[in-house]
């Protein structure tokens, strides 16, 4: 039955909606005092108890059109005529009242006064007023309910649940009802306020609590669970994705009070929970004004700029409208998307897109010569673990030499500052690539003191999302069925979202005086499991269920756990609380560095991997290549 009158409506709407709103004005007014005459006819049958006599008849005839005329110009002049019915609400109806009022006041003035009716009787004066007052409301809160009838029931709405009964959900409740974009139909709320319980916001029930939801969500056969607590804490957020595990239903968020704050219209922006909001600590903030002063009007290049961390350094950097920008990158394909994005996102900007290889001096040399850089993130290099154990003298080739060619390179064109891009996996590492990057530090280090130039190494650990991290490999995985492969069950790593990462970055390229090695603050460390098990409630399946997870043993070189300092490295704090300075108390001299650095160079061009293998253990005394594991049971 509501069905077929939903229908029936839209076909209405359909067919004659063009001429409704062509002469909408002139509907509403003449419905408007429709009203009122329907107002003063009911005001004279309850006065005279529906038993109107003939001499109160012609009277009631005789001052309808003043009654009319004088309460249509005082809806007139209150703007009564303006407002949308849907959206009613109680500044509509408290306008409704005065106008009202007013014309009841006007009316006995005229009546009584003007005309000398003493005879039209005062009480019918008030219930006119009084009448079509209700009636203007009625016919609004009517029209307001019909459509949030047609929105609730139409057949393409779905069912949600919303967590949270606090303002944000008012209004999105509010929303959902009023507004036919949205296609959701709101069926219970969910609040561990005890005081909420079984209260009701829009006619919309608090059905229990956040340990509650599965049980909710199959008695009210939910759809979708959306969280609509703006200021949620990761923990709270945790919670809840804790308690949606086995929902099977897709698991939305509303923007943080940040985002609200920047764009109330945000409100409106429901999108699917992330891993970025489940991050197990509260996003780091920058001071992003002093960076125009390291940025603005410079000359900035960026290697490996095709990169998920070089892409954006470049969006940020465009930001402080650098007076060049310099993409260097050898996969074109990559870099032709990145140019192509900043020029339409930052038309003022002057953008170079070099194609280039950073082992290729003559390359490197030509790119720099023509740009003159005066600020280089050195993003270029070979990360994947298990592909740097098979290939050693290419992550070498990479990530040391490299890194060698760049640097001479600033350092021949006098860059102001080069900032090299650094991983926790160069603490005592245990792998290849690990290992080059170390030797990349310990270069830019003593690199540093042969010149004005600052060199600076800020070191992180893994990024959300990154090209070959594991959330793009679950999330392919999820998509194609299963299994989700995690490697160990106790395998921990530190992560943090790609666009803080870079801001710390920026961030710590502002402190360096040269020959620093920052390492920013990356929380506590993430068991890759939950991680993999999050990711698939959010997906809307169920972990070991849906989705097998199964455990394929640690990889050649991989570590349980990560580090971000050595235990020769002193922690020091700096100027930003999340930016933090290792210190150690003696580095490799410069002659033992660029000893270590031809061995490996030798190793490289002439000997095989083994010698590549012995070359950095050398170089690098922590340096404790890891056999792989056997894989674990599965579950």
């Amino acid at each position: 039955m509501r069905i077929a009158v939903i229908k029936l409506f839209q076909q209405i709407v359909d067919r004659y909606g063009a001429v409704l709103l062509r002469y909408r004005t002139v509907i509403v007014v003449m419905s408007q005092l429709a009203l009122v005459v329907a107002a003063n006819v009911t005001a004279f049958a309850l006065r005279f108890d529906g038993d109107i006599s003939p001499f109160y008849g012609r009277l009631l005839l005789q001052g309808l059109p003043v009654i009319v005329s004088i309460h249509g110009l005082g809806l007139f002049i209150f703007g009564i005529q303006h407002g949308l019915w849907r959206y009613v609400g109680l500044h509509d109806l408290g306008r409704i009242l005065w106008a009202s009022v007013a014309g009841s006041a006007v009316s006995f003035g005229v009546l009584h006064g003007i005309l000398g009716w003493v005879a039209y009787p005062r009480s019918v004066i008030i219930m006119t007023g009084l009448l079509s007052g209700l009636y203007l409301a009625g016919i609004r809160l009517a029209v307001r309910w019909f459509r949030e009838w047609m929105q609730v029931w139409s057949p393409m709405a779905r069912r949600v649940l919303i967590v949270g009964a606090g303002n944000a959900s008012e209004l999105l409740v509010r929303d959902m009802l009023s507004d036919g974009r949205y296609h959701y139909r709101p069926v219970g709320l969910i609040d561990d306020d005890p005081v909420k319980q079984r209260m009701r916001i829009h006619g919309v029930p608090v059905a229990g609590r956040i340990e509650d939801i599965p049980d909710v969500t199959r008695s009210l056969v939910v759809h979708e669970i959306i969280v609509a607590i703006p200021s949620a804490s990761n923990t709270l957020k945790q919670k809840i994705i804790a308690a949606s595990e086995g929902c099977k239903v897709p698991i939305k968020i509303l923007p943080s009070v940040k985002q609200l704050l920047a764009d109330p219209a945000a409100l409106r922006q429901i999108r699917p929970m992330s891993l970025e909001d489940l991050l197990q600590r509260e996003p780091v903030q920058t001071d992003r004004e002093e960076l125009h002063p390291l940025l603005e009007g410079k000359r900035v290049l960026v290697t490996g700029a095709g990169g998920s961390i070089g892409s954006e350094l470049c969006r940020q950097i465009a930001h402080y409208r650098p007076s060049l920008l310099v993409l260097f990158e050898r996969y074109e394909n990559g870099l032709h998307a990145l140019d192509l994005e900043l020029r339409a996102r930052f038309p003022k900007v002057a953008i170079v897109s070099a194609v280039g290889d950073v082992t290729v001096p003559d390359r490197v040399a030509e790119v720099f010569g023509q740009t003159r850089p005066e600020l280089l993130f050195h993003a270029a290099a070979h990360k994947h673990v298990p592909l740097m154990e098979m290939n050693p003298k290419e992550a070498v080739r990479n990530n040391v030499l490299g890194t060698r060619v760049v640097a001479e390179a600033a350092l021949k064109c006098g860059v102001e500052r080069f900032v090299l891009i650094s991983t926790d996996k160069a603490v005592n590492p245990t792998n290849v690539m690990g290992a080059s990057k170390r030797v990349a530090e310990e270069l830019i280090q003593s690199l540093n003191e042969k010149s004005s130039s600052k060199f600076t190494v800020v070191r992180f650990g893994n990024v959300l999302g990154s090209n070959g991290s594991v959330v793009p490999l679950f999330s392919d995985q999820i998509r194609s069925g299963g299994p989700v492969t995690v490697t160990h069950p106790e395998i921990t790593r530190f992560f943090m979202t790609i666009p803080e990462a870079v801001q710390l970055v920026l961030q710590a390229s502002v402190l360096g005086q040269g020959g620093d090695v920052f390492v920013l603050d990356m929380g506590e460390q993430i068991k890759v499991v939950e991680l993999a098990r999050n990711m698939i409630v959010l997906s809307g399946l169920v972990p070991d269920e849906d989705i097998r997870i199964v455990y394929i043993g640690l990889r050649p070189g991989e570590k349980l756990y990560e580090e971000l300092f050595e235990e020769a490295e002193r922690v020091e704090p700096t100027a930003h609380a999340k930016i933090r300075r290792a210190v150690r108390d003696r580095h490799q001299a410069e002659s033992a560095i660029d000893r270590a650095v031809a061995k490996l160079e030798e190793a490289v061009g002439h000997g095989g991997d083994d010698g590549v293998i012995l070359a950095l253990q050398d170089a690098v005394p922590t340096y404790r290549p890891l056999a792989p594991s056997k894989p674990q049971p599965t579950h």
